[in-house]
């Protein structure tokens, strides 16, 4: 098995773990505040990451240039503004709608990536994005009467276009990332993709702090006031970032995003086990069409 598949996946779980203690954390803060402590809290996290990599394994600390510092801007920026557009999306009715067109992100990320860092897919591999593509977007609109005829019906509506522009910035961000690490050169995908992530969040979280403060005074201190969760969510995120760096540097950005969604599965799973929360058929097709998708990817990589 290659590395950057069980990486993935661990990036996947994390990601859904860190997902379920912000919307505990979403009684407490506003929904920028739920999402800053993603940021805030794992700065320690990801900073003693890279001194462990620096000092115990004997990493040499890279040396960042014009190339990563552009697409590290880029993918710190263009990540918070795609999280902004999804979160905007929950203000409207038919959500669902919308966040299923964000799920173009694996399609966008591979085109993306072929244009700026010339990364090509197998026929295989798109055929897998494909399926599982199709299977997401029909995971998003499972509840409501007219299913995946929504999405088709509604390309034109300000929430799908919203859903699609939120894509594009995820799709922009993953590609950044992986090009800002693979500037660096270096000794190691580690070292790498520890460094990218300790400057990134330092970034997102200056950015963010600037925001609270103009905007929600008094909101970063309810963040340090709920640090025992927040701090969990901090670890978790790191986990979850220090892992997708790594694979996207290991890998080409597409195929880790498209692996990268059996978090649904984990997600399906969780509301099963501990909130008795029952799908209804047509998710449950949705899943294994998704599974299957990924297999063929896997397959075709």
């Amino acid at each position: 098995m290659e590395l950057w598949i069980p990486i993935t996946i661990l990036a996947a779980f994390s990601q859904n773990l860190r997902s379920a203690l912000q919307k505990h954390l979403k009684s407490k803060l506003s929904t920028a505040g739920a999402t800053y402590v993603r940021f805030f809290y794992a700065i320690p996290f990801a900073l003693a990451y890279l001194v462990i990599l620096n000092q115990v394994f004997d990493l040499k600390m890279p040396n960042p240039n014009a190339e990563f510092v552009f697409f590290g801007i880029m993918g710190g920026i263009t990540q918070i503004i795609a999280t902004g557009l999804l979160v905007y999306l929950f203000s409207f009715r038919n959500f669902a709608v919308g966040t299923a067109y964000s799920k173009t992100e694996t399609a966008q990320t591979a085109i993306f990536g072929l244009v700026i860092l010339g990364d090509t897919l197998t026929p295989g591999a798109i055929l897998g994005i494909a399926i599982s593509l199709i299977a997401v977007m029909a995971i998003s609109t499972a509840r409501q009467e007219t299913g995946l005829k929504s999405i088709f019906s509604s390309l034109l509506k300000k929430t799908a276009l919203i859903g699609i522009a939120s894509g594009t910035m995820f799709g922009i961000s993953a590609i950044s990332y992986r090009a800002a690490s693979l500037s660096l050169g270096g000794e190691g995908v580690a070292i790498q993709a520890a460094f990218t992530l300790a400057c990134v969040t330092v970034l997102q979280t200056v950015l963010m702090s600037v925001y609270l403060i103009a905007k929600e005074p008094g909101e970063i201190t309810n963040v340090i006031k709920n640090w025992s969760v927040a701090g969990l969510v901090g670890l978790s995120g790191m986990v979850g970032s220090a892992c997708w760096f790594t694979a996207m540097t290991l890998q080409n950005a597409a195929y880790v995003r498209a692996l990268g969604q059996i978090e649904l599965v984990f997600t399906f799973v969780a509301s099963y086990l501990f909130f008795k929360e029952k799908s209804n058929l047509s998710e449950i097709i949705g899943i294994i069409a998704l599974v299957i998708g990924i297999l063929v990817l896997l397959i075709g990589t």
